[in-house]
């Protein structure tokens, strides 16, 4: 019996350390960046795989995010489903196929630094901030999102502008090329008009970047919590990720409209009303066309795109991240040989 005892022991024990040695090789490959590679190599990877990454996610939502914006800077014509599919297809017909992807040049200028910045910076605001070195980071883990989505608009905002005035003018009457649009706001409004907008962008980025990244992180943990898995699989990640876009993009879609209405104010003869400052665009939408059909409009649009892109980008760049840091561990381990 006593035998029997120390068996059933020993085989309980021996599972026990077998489960904890697969967590932790499971760890192991999931955490090369933080035990075996050096800042510089993380730094790197993380640039090049979120540049990557955002490229994927905005050139597959771009006539998407077109038609978004002809729609929030429109105030004289109502947002409807069936009216966004109308102006994809009224585009294709008179522009061709590939005008769906105008300002899609500037999107990418803007998008690869940006996306390359944002990731960058989550990652060394996480680590300033200590976040998740204990259970009670949730705050810490909302303000690395909301820092690091500061921090990639400011170095970026003048080409957000100028994608938002290539998306509302057609290749006849507006700008012909990201160039043209950067000389002819210098040359007709001066150069503060390039941060036009800023404030507005930058008050909606802090909840959206920080509940984006706070939802998609905590659903990861929660996933490592059920599954013991450190990193869900490509569909589970695109699932978390449109998940976080959705709550994001929720969270700070008013002041999106606002900041699109001041970037092309005066561009078109549909947004030649002026919105110089935040307040007044605040007051100006509110009194003429009320909270919903002014604040949301277009929101259902972005219930499409916002998932597809922020699930596309955050899954490709865990992807591309843990892929590119295999190889820099491989070529630092031969190095060291």
């Amino acid at each position: 019996e006593t035998d029997l005892i120390n068996e059933e022991y020993s085989v309980k024990t021996n599972r026990t350390i077998n489960i904890k040695d697969n967590n932790n090789s499971n760890s192991n490959n999931n955490n090369i960046d933080n035990k075996k590679l050096n800042n510089r190599d993380v730094v790197i990877t993380s640039l090049i795989a979120g540049a990557i990454a955002g490229a994927m996610a905005k050139t597959t939502i771009a006539p998407l995010d077109r038609t978004k914006i002809n729609f929030q800077i429109n105030k004289d014509t109502s947002y409807s489903f069936r009216a966004a599919i109308l102006f994809i297809r009224n585009t294709y017909t008179k522009e061709g196929f590939f005008a769906l992807w105008r300002g899609n040049s500037a999107t990418m200028a803007r998008i690869v630094p940006y996306s390359a910045i944002q990731f960058t910076a989550h990652e060394q605001w996480k680590k300033i901030l200590h976040v998740d070195l204990n259970e009670d980071t949730k705050i810490r883990r909302f303000m690395a999102g909301s820092l690091a989505g500061i921090t990639s608009q400011s170095l970026t905002y003048p080409l957000d502008l100028a994608r938002a005035r290539m998306a509302v003018t057609d290749k006849y009457s507006g700008y012909k090329t990201l160039r043209e649009v950067f000389v002819k706001i210098i040359q007709c409004e001066g150069v503060r008009t390039l941060y036009r907008g800023y404030w507005a962008t930058i008050l909606g980025v802090i909840p959206y970047a920080g509940t984006s990244f706070f939802t998609y992180d905590t659903l990861k943990k929660e996933y490592h919590k059920i599954t013991g898995e450190k990193t869900p699989n490509t569909f589970i990640a695109l699932l978390f990720g449109a998940v976080a876009g959705v709550i994001g993009q929720s969270s700070s879609y008013p002041l999106d409209i606002v900041r699109r209405r001041m970037q092309t104010t005066g561009v078109t003869a549909n947004c030649a009303d002026k919105y110089l400052t935040i307040t007044t665009t605040l007051i100006k939408i509110y009194r003429e066309e009320g909270i919903i059909k002014g604040f949301y409009k277009g929101l259902s649009m972005n219930w499409i795109k916002g998932p597809i892109a922020v699930g596309i980008s955050f899954a490709s760049y865990d992807n591309i991240k843990h892929f590119l840091r295999e190889i820099a561990h491989i070529r630092t381990s031969d190095n060291n040989r």
